[in-house]
């Protein structure tokens, strides 16, 4: 048996065990674990174990991974289940799991029928996470006391990255910053993804301290996606948080919002100006044409063409996480680019380009396009499946954007709403929202959502029966 097996046997459950007895026993350490899980999310990479590793895909799973997130998470469900607060049901049904347990029937039934399998173990189990993460935050986060920790760690977190993406331009030297998360697009979607929550937080009726320190993070935000010089990510980034401005912000002018969008916009226009230089070249390095009319090098556009390939031959897809594997192998000599094949699931294929080759990696990297990626994995039916998911969560969000309040209960959901926009944006370009670091931070928003969409329920169902039995006062009068 090896290290790893060992490990896994023996250290993981004890630290469950753990956690779960820690977690129910103390209402403060089930805080603590939740801003653990919240602060550590976008690092899950640097503090999981990877079973079965197979490090070298290019796929956007490479083993069953298992994280301190995952004991983290866990350990809040179990408590929440057994040790529930006082008034609250020990469990619920969120909003829009049964989408989500559809989606992963139907990609189980996806591996089953698809070679290799490996792989698309891989990604299944990630989704198993997931979907536990989802419940943990649903049933953890229930009324304003943990939205209010949830925000302390978003902020704390967004401004760590901040500072980092600083040091790594300025003083490590590094011309398009990642942060913590390896690649500066990965950065970028992260911050797309958590600053509008902030803004809704800036807007709602919090504590002085907690929407400084959230202003203080949207500042630094602005800062990072400047210095990832991603072109889409601060279009994206700039749209989101005006448009959570617009619906969360109080029309009524104060010295405060005014000191608060100075601060925010000097910030922003003195990195702006420091970094115009690397920006410009970005935004000139290449156009639409180039990216998708080129046939003849990997631009975004060869992504389209493959995943239209692999839908002609396989209608229901060719597996999920068997991207890299069937395009390095087939479609991508079928359509002109020579990538060196995968030799089965056990070897580690050569990294030598070709001489003469119009690739610049040796295998082929997961499309860069959410729906493409998508459809030549899962199919049609995987796509159809997947808007449906996206089209409910954002349907689960939209319900808070009427009835302007600076009720944060509420106002978060619109942030929410500007946050899943941001991703959802960017996955037009990236595939990211496979990412660990970005699945996860998703996730947490994921559930957090759920939570607040079924206060929501409760409370329009308690005024509805409130409202009846007024009226039946009155007619008994």
């Amino acid at each position: 048996m090896g290290f790893k097996a060992l490990f896994g046997l023996t250290v993981i459950p004890a630290a469950i065990l753990g956690g779960s007895v820690m977690a129910c026993a103390s209402r403060r350490v089930r805080d603590a674990f939740f801003v653990l899980l919240v602060f550590l999310s976008p690092m899950i990479e640097l503090v999981d174990v990877n079973f079965v590793s197979r490090e070298w895909y290019r796929g956007t799973s490479r083993g069953f991974e298992f994280s301190i997130l995952d004991i983290l998470s866990i350990s809040l469900l179990v408590s929440a289940v057994l040790f529930p607060r006082k008034g609250e049901a020990r469990a619920y049904w969120p909003a829009s799991l049964g989408l989500m347990m559809l989606f992963f029937l139907y990609a189980c039934g996806n591996v089953a029928a698809s070679e290799p399998k490996l792989f698309g173990l891989f990604e299944l189990f990630k989704m198993v996470r997931g979907i536990i993460l989802v419940l943990a935050v649903a049933f953890y986060a229930r009324s304003e006391r943990e939205l209010r920790l949830l925000l302390f760690a978003l902020a704390a977190l967004v401004c760590f990255e901040g500072l980092l993406a600083l040091k790594q331009r300025y003083l490590d030297g590094i011309n398009r910053v990642p942060g913590t998360i390896d690649d500066s697009n990965s950065l970028s979607v992260f911050l797309c993804m958590t600053a509008p929550v902030l803004v809704a937080a800036v807007n709602s009726r919090l504590p002085a301290l907690l929407k400084a320190l959230c202003a203080a993070a949207i500042a630094l935000a602005c800062v990072a996606e400047i210095l990832t010089i991603s072109r889409a990510g601060v279009v994206i980034l700039a749209s989101m948080l005006a448009g959570a401005a617009v619906c969360t912000a109080s029309y009524r002018v104060t010295p405060r919002s005014v000191a608060i969008c100075g601060v925010i916009a000097l910030a922003t226009a003195g990195i702006t100006a420091k970094s115009w230089k690397s920006l410009r070249e970005r935004f000139q390095s290449s156009t639409l044409e180039q990216e998708y009319g080129n046939h003849h090098n990997l631009g975004r556009g060869y992504y389209l063409r493959v995943a239209e390939a692999i839908v002609d031959d396989h209608w229901f897809g060719i597996g999920l996480n068997n991207w890299s594997y069937r395009v390095s192998n087939y479609y991508g000599p079928k359509l002109g680019y020579r990538f060196v094949r995968y030799r089965g699931t056990d070897k580690e294929p050569s990294t030598v380009i070709p001489s003469g080759s119009n690739i610049d990696e040796a295998q082929a990297a997961p499309a860069h396009c959410l729906a493409a990626l998508t459809a030549g994995e899962l199919g049609i039916p995987g796509l159809f499946l997947l808007a449906l998911l996206w089209l409910r969560w954002f349907q689960m969000a939209a319900g808070f954007l009427w009835r302007r309040t600076p009720d944060p209960m509420r106002r978060l959901g619109v942030g929410i709403f500007f946050g899943f926009g941001g991703i959802f944006l960017q996955s037009l370009t990236e595939w990211v929202f496979r990412q660990s670091p970005i699945y996860y931070v998703f996730h947490v928003l994921l559930g957090t959502l759920a939570s607040l969409y079924c206060l929501k329920r409760q409370t329009q169902r308690v005024s509805r029966v409130e409202s009846l039995e007024a009226e039946g006062d009155l007619a008994i009068a």
